[in-house]
């Protein structure tokens, strides 16, 4: 378990009580509570009618675990700074935070929590990082995410969680521009080495988080086979991205995640 003072901080950042509204939201909504509730990410207004506005582009791998997303994330971002972007790679859950600390204990089976709450951790863990991640993509820097709300949905869900909870407390974080699906048959991923090393490497529930993964494909979305030679699949993810980075720098507006 958890030391006392470290479950305090969480509880005590700002963040963390940003999210508790949201889980109050998703309870009243499951029961059909109509309460009013003015959120303030509703009154975000991130789109921009300035289109000759240079900016980066938030680029988002995404897949079951051992999907290569974090090779090929290195390789993406070599190849955008060898064309002479501006570019960083990003990954989450960022484990240097506070909150980033308490979820790397509990992916080590080190300490136990709810469903719930490991699930409002990986969401506070993203919310910490999302006034950086506008300032970098608004001064041109792209951003190669490896892993965004879209796992932390897929793997709750997985669990058994309702979605649309899941789904919930990640509205008002950044849309990425595009989504790179690494797809690859969980059978297949489970042979590659350092497969059970955490939580959640066990192929019967990787197979629920493919699903899972299925239910949230947009317009954003590319998926790109996995199980393809190494270099195939960097040069296809380098045509999408180098597509996704030059609409981002004509002035394409950021937009919100799962807006109600």
């Amino acid at each position: 378990m958890f030391p006392m003072s470290q479950l305090r901080r969480f509880f005590e950042h700002p963040s963390t009580g940003y999210l508790l509204k949201f889980q109050a939201v998703a309870t009243r909504r499951s029961l059909n509570l109509n309460f009013p509730f003015k959120s303030s990410v509703r009154k975000m207004h991130l789109e921009n009618n300035h289109k000759s506005d240079s900016r980066g582009a938030l680029i988002v791998l995404e897949g079951l675990d051992r999907c290569g997303k974090t090779s090929q994330s290195s390789r993406l971002l070599s190849f955008l700074e060898r064309l002479g972007y501006l570019v960083e790679s990003w990954r989450f859950p960022d484990r240097n935070t506070g909150v980033g600390q308490m979820i790397s204990s509990y992916l080590a089976n080190e300490s136990q929590l709810d469903d719930h709450a490991i699930h409002l951790l990986f969401s506070a863990n993203r919310w910490e990082k999302r006034s950086l991640m506008e300032t970098r993509l608004r001064s041109g820097t792209s951003l190669i995410v490896d892993r965004y709300s879209y796992s932390g949905v897929a793997f709750s869900s997985a669990k058994g969680l309702d979605i649309e909870w899941c789904k919930a407390p990640e509205m008002g974080l950044l849309a990425p521009d595009l989504v790179l699906y690494l797809d690859i048959p969980p059978e297949k991923a489970a042979e590659r080495g350092g497969y059970g090393g955490e939580r959640y490497e066990q192929l019967e529930f990787q197979r629920k988080v493919a699903h899972s993964y299925q239910l949230l494909h947009d317009v954003s979305w590319k998926t790109v086979d996995a199980c393809l030679p190494v270099e195939d699949v960097e040069k296809q993810l380098g045509e999408m991205a180098l597509d996704c980075v030059t609409t981002c720098q004509k002035g394409k507006a950021l937009s919100q995640l799962w807006p109600s």
